[in-house]
């Protein structure tokens, strides 16, 4: 008898989901049909022969998070093409995958963690995977060099806390993309009061305030501020801040 395999790893062998993070959202989404019928878990095993089938077009991205970063570079107006980038907190890879479907020439991809991102992007040459690498120990000579532009997708840590890093190793007024999520920067009470999802729209206020304030600190401007087009896996909502490095004292 042939061996059943889970349903989120059988999705990325038959090339009906780019990752199994991917699969898990299709399933999530009820997209994913098994011999018909909807799917409930990514654990269910399945046969070789059982027939699964994805309702909808197929995943443009690794990454749910990617629709993240591809709305944010059209609502800024910011054309990649050709620059040499970061990606802070890669993990699966979706803001990587963006960035290279728009012409990337290359990505540097930092995460505190191993193993995660894409095989598509672990085996393409433009990508340079930095694992075990925390963004708040980065320098130019960890990253080989500056580049032109910042991306990031963070989680249990303040944004507040890696602006400096980051800053760092751009290259003079380069743009920073990064994602804002309350529920690491608001105080704990906060946070617990609503079980880790941030309803209060002054809480959120407060957060892109403070998250202004801490890129003035570092002699960062801020260009632009947009919402997120989907909400985080725990329903909270997100924002996008565009951010410009210091230019140079004349």
């Amino acid at each position: 008898m042939a061996p059943r395999r889970r349903l989120d790893a059988e999705l990325v062998r038959r090339e009906l989901a780019p990752s199994r993070a991917a699969a898990q959202e299709l399933i999530d989404a009820k997209r994913v049909l098994v011999n018909g019928a909807v799917a409930e878990k990514a654990t269910r095993q399945v046969a070789p022969a059982d027939q699964l089938h994805v309702d909808g077009p197929p995943a443009r991205f690794v990454g749910r998070g990617a629709l993240k970063l591809d709305h944010a570079l059209d609502a800024f107006d910011l054309d990649v093409d050709g620059v040499r980038a970061l990606d802070a907190g890669a993990s699966t890879g979706g803001f990587t995958d963006v960035l290279l479907q728009r012409g990337a020439r290359h990505v540097v991809a930092v995460d505190v963690g191993h193993g995660q991102l894409h095989e598509k992007l672990r085996a393409d040459e433009r990508v340079t995977n930095l694992e075990r690498t925390n963004v708040r120990y980065l320098d130019l000579d960890t990253i080989g060099g500056p580049v032109d532009l910042v991306v990031g997708d963070l989680s249990f840590i303040s944004l507040r806390l890696v602006i400096g890093p980051l800053a760092s190793v751009c290259q003079p007024g380069a743009s920073m993309v990064l994602l804002v999520k309350p529920q690491f920067e608001a105080g704990k009470a906060e946070v617990s009061r609503g079980r880790g999802v941030i309803t209060d729209p002054e809480v959120h206020q407060r957060v892109r305030d403070e998250v202004t304030t801490a890129f003035a600190d570092h002699g960062c401007r801020i260009a632009a501020w947009t919402d997120s087009p989907i909400t985080g896996a725990d329903g909270n909502r997100e924002f996008l801040v565009h951010a410009l490095a210091p230019e140079p004292t004349p």
